[in-house]
């Protein structure tokens, strides 16, 4: 749609789309003194109009007329949110740069807004001096201080021999302990979980403080010190994300195991893979999964996955005289072995900081999931994150929809509790209107999402009527955003900025992000994350210069604080280090996702570059899918799985290319094999997946080694979307 400019927009313009002709005429008044001030164009002119004109009861084609209006001649990476010095300053990072910015910077040093990038390109060349003041901001603690913030391990040539180098060697603690620690002048009385189960929605929020949350931990903690179970050991959690999880999860690393994070939408061999990956000794599920209407089997999924030992928690609308495998023990027993502990501290294991304390899985190129160790440092790199880049603080509530399998459930726990902030917790789905209503009632002040769930509300309006105007930012991550989308989001809360932030498991938090010191532009970084430097490989596989646009394979500097040093189940240097370039005498870490650094300086994200998507936050192989796929009907020959970003853009759809063994079948009933395709691939690896198309091919590309070309597949078939949309 063409959209007129600013100066050119009339009261008719504005009652064609539906408001009353009144209101018409006193946001136009409006809306022409900002033009006459600020000019038509200019990012002061949308400033203004956010805080002056716009309001989320207006309708959503009227912010897109004024938004397009005032950028309609700007070109790429228009700025939908721009901060203010006042503001700037006021954030974590802004308040250590006015304490600290002439020590980190010298003269260089200004003011927070104008020496971000500085500071950020500090952080990276100065990592001994950038670790050290924010694990002080955020009182880290440890029981044995660390040697030094990095040891580099420089080998007889120069070269690094560990590429990632030893981050807080000789260090020993417990990042659960720090969690409910008293520091930060935190109380006992403080909130620090907030929830509400669906269904309960007009009843009062559940609340837990502080003293409240170290007696549940300490009595889990007993509970599985009885079992005695040996140090170190795996320990699942299969649940929802709710207060009990959380409580198990803290408890687990407080006593001094490994937590193994599986997604309570796993099909059973997904489950049973992770479980013997990671060696699991026990895991903790529930019954059922009430969701509405619906009661959703978990326990039965644990036992068909043939697991250990499970402690099992059983929901109130469930049958509590539910028959258990031997050995399995409900929840309910389980605490009774250590009632007369109850209100006793439980002393925190502390361990060195390569200790393990969480297993998370990410899908390779193989059918099998890499294992991904979190170690003692992992949580503070989450943490870290929070603090610079979304800004929590004590007294915040942050919310985040989704699950401990995925790392963005365990990075919720630290990144909130480790910067004295609250989670805030919806035991539900987040699509309907009870979960916007706990965000009101919650007064969540950093909203996490990701942007399948923002498409829903949008279609719906399920968040419509609710008050969001505690909300100080939104987080987002999974998938790739889509412009229209995050603007309407951005309306919900009066024009709160979304920091678009991307990084894996393996990092245990982002590699890129945005910032409340730089002004945001809509489905964009700005900013390598903190500690962090990117690379954009040419088509020579070398480094095109950090500061000029391009796109290309994404690479990272390999020296970055919590990331992964190994895996489980591959070797971590051939996955993510071998056969990449050198830069400044340093191997280049591998990610995979394909960027675009633009001429205005902000990143865009445009896939996977090798044989693995990204389908609704969560990444898998094409491997694993075809593998599914290929044996549905007798009639395939095989298949290969391609995540085709939309031609409006937003997340990967999922397309399978599909040979048939009779090249000359025309008949095919692609909507029939595209329902079978469906059925398969939701039962037996995720219910969340979805095919949404499938097309015929006389054959695959292939390299001279036999490989299917997927990249030439989703180059041809984003261009037959783009075609299509034309």
């Amino acid at each position: 749609m063409a959209y007129k400019s600013l100066d050119r927009v009339t009261v008719s313009d504005v009652e064609a789309l539906g408001i009353e002709s009144e209101t018409a005429k006193r946001l136009h008044a409006i809306l022409t003194n900002i033009i006459q001030n600020y000019g038509p164009a200019t990012p002061d002119t949308w400033r203004k109009i956010t805080a002056h004109v716009l309001s989320p009861e207006l309708p959503f084609s009227f912010h897109q007329m004024l938004y397009y209006g005032c950028y309609k001649d700007f070109g790429p990476d228009p700025p939908a949110w721009l901060p203010d010095s006042e503001t700037a300053n006021l954030t974590n990072v802004g308040q250590l740069l006015e304490r600290r910015g002439k020590e980190f910077l010298g003269s260089r040093y200004k003011d927070p807004m104008s020496n971000f990038s500085d500071f950020q390109e500090f952080s990276v060349s100065n990592p001994e001096v950038y670790w050290k003041a924010v694990l002080d901001e955020m009182n880290a603690s440890f029981s044995i201080p660390p040697q030094c913030i990095l040891r580099e391990n420089l080998s007889g040539d120069g070269q690094l021999s560990v590429p990632g180098g030893q981050w807080l060697p000789g260090a020993f603690g417990n990042p659960a302990k720090n969690c409910l620690s008293l520091n930060r002048k935190r109380s006992l009385n403080d909130t620090m979980v907030i929830w509400r189960d669906e269904g309960n929605d007009d009843l009062p929020l559940n609340k837990m403080t502080l003293k409240e949350l170290h007696t549940e931990v300490w009595l889990v903690a007993h509970a599985l010190k009885a079992l005695g179970l040996e140090k170190g050991s795996a320990i699942a959690i299969d649940m929802p994300m709710h207060v009990n999880s959380v409580i198990i999860y803290l408890a687990i690393v407080l006593a001094g195991y490994v937590v193994v994070s599986i997604a309570d939408s796993f099909a059973p061999p997904e489950i049973s893979t992770r479980l013997k990956i990671s060696e699991a000794k026990a895991i903790f599920t529930q019954d059922l999964i009430v969701r509405g209407e619906k009661s959703i089997p978990l326990y039965s999924k644990i036992v068909a996955a043939q697991s250990p030992m499970a402690v099992v928690i059983l929901t109130k609308d469930s049958n509590s005289s539910m028959k258990l495998r031997d050995g399995d023990i409900s929840w309910h027993d389980f605490l009774e072995t250590v009632k007369d502990f109850k209100e006793d501290e439980f002393a925190a294991v502390e361990q060195p900081i390569e200790a393990f304390t969480n297993i998370l899985f990410s899908s390779g190129t193989t059918g099998e999931p890499k294992a991904i160790p979190w170690t003692h440092a992992t949580p503070f790199k989450a943490a870290a994150d929070a603090w610079c880049h979304m800004d929590i603080r004590i007294g915040d509530v942050v919310s985040w929809p989704t699950n401990l399998g995925w790392m963005m459930g365990p990075w919720l726990v630290y990144a909130s509790l480790l910067n004295g902030a609250s989670i805030a917790l919806y035991n539900g789905s987040p699509l309907g209107s009870g979960f916007p209503k706990f965000v009101q009632d919650a007064k969540v002040t950093m909203l996490g999402v990701i942007p399948s769930i923002v498409r829903t509300w949008k279609s719906t309006n399920s968040v419509s009527g609710y008050d969001w105007s505690t909300i100080r930012c939104f987080g987002s991550t999974g998938e790739a955003s889509n412009v229209d989308e995050y603007l309407w989001l951005m309306g919900r809360a009066c024009y709160k900025p979304i920091i678009e932030y991307c990084g894996g498991t393996e990092i245990g938090g982002g590699f890129v992000s945005g910032s409340l010191l730089q002004a945001q532009s809509l489905a964009a970084f700005s900013t390598p994350a903190m500690g962090c430097s990117l690379f954009i490989l040419g088509n020579d596989g070398i480094p095109i210069p950090q500061n000029e646009p391009g796109v290309g394979e994404l690479a990272l500097g390999p020296l970055m604080f919590g990331a992964s040093g190994t895996l489980l189940n591959a070797d971590h240097y051939d996955v993510y280090f071998k056969g990449m370039p050198f830069w400044n005498g340093k191997v280049l870490r591998r990610h995979g996702d394909v960027f675009e650094r633009t001429s205005r300086g902000y990143y865009h994200a445009h896939g996977r570059a090798d044989d693995t998507m990204n389908l609704g936050g969560i990444k898998v192989s094409s491997v694993e899918i075809e593998r599914i796929c290929n044996e549905v009907d007798g009639d395939v020959l095989e298949t290969a799985a391609i995540g085709v970003p939309p031609a409006v853009g937003g997340p990967e759809q999922l397309v399978l290319a599909v040979v048939f063994k009779n090249s000359d079948n025309q008949t095919a009933d692609l909507n029939r094999l595209r329902t079978s395709f469906n059925s398969a691939v939701q039962k037996k690896l995720n219910p969340l997946f979805k095919v949404s198309r499938v097309v015929p091919l006389p054959s695959l590309p292939r390299t001279a080694t036999n490989k299917v070309m997927r990249r030439i597949l989703r180059q041809e078939f984003a261009q037959l979307d783009q075609s299509a949309k034309l």
